[in-house]
């Protein structure tokens, strides 16, 4: 019996900048590529049908905000509180160019959800500094090398930064569905999903 297949995505704000897309069939990689346009993120869930979508983006405003421009509301929701308390780094929602993100992770999440996909929201950092491998600013080298470590397959050095946070999120995407990962927040106001603090590589 074959592994779910799990997609995940390094969205960007803009269609104009790279996204990274993957999709994970148990521990191997089976298709990795950089899109732009939503249309083509449909078209790769499309092709692959995974039973699970892990994104990183936003997929909830804050509690009191009807849109991203409100001012009326928090700056924060509780998933995101619940990332400040753990000490993982990360972009607040409401700033700069993480409006734009989350604009379009919403617009992406109602999408994907009248096709029938599940989507949740991941973080590659977080789930990096969990398991205590390298962020992509560390090096995209050390980055792959520690998803290897993980037991991922078929992983290539030709993979940008954009490509291997989206494997790590479909990672966390699979965690999510074999019950090896926390949700920060809940799912009316917003969850991250991270996988759990045991989860880690076996680096030295």
């Amino acid at each position: 019996m074959s592994s779910p297949r799990v997609v995940g995505i390094d969205l960007a704000g803009s269609p104009k900048r790279n996204t990274g897309i993957c999709v994970l069939e148990g521990n191997r990689v089976r298709e990795w590529q950089t899109v732009f346009s939503d249309k083509e993120i449909l078209e790769f869930g499309k092709k692959h049908k995974p039973k699970l979508v892990a994104i990183d983006a936003p997929l909830n405003l804050p509690p009191g905000r009807k849109t991203i421009e409100d001012r009326n509301g928090e700056h924060f929701r509780p998933c995101d509180r619940e990332l400040l308390a753990r000490g993982i780094r990360f972009f607040p929602i409401t700033l700069g160019p993480m409006r734009t993100l989350t604009t379009r992770g919403i617009s992406l999440k109602k999408k994907l959800a009248r096709r029938n996909v599940r989507v949740i929201e991941m973080y590659p950092g977080a789930a990096q500094d969990v398991w205590k491998i390298a962020r992509k600013q560390d090096g995209l080298n050390k980055l792959r090398k520690g998803l290897e470590r993980l037991g991922l397959k078929g992983l290539d050095k030709k993979m940008n930064g954009d490509e291997l946070d989206a494997i790590t999120g479909a990672l966390v995407g699979r965690h999510f569905l074999n019950r090896k990962a926390e949700i920060l927040g809940n799912f009316r106001q917003g969850a991250i999903i991270v996988p759990k603090a045991e989860e880690r590589s076996n680096r030295r």
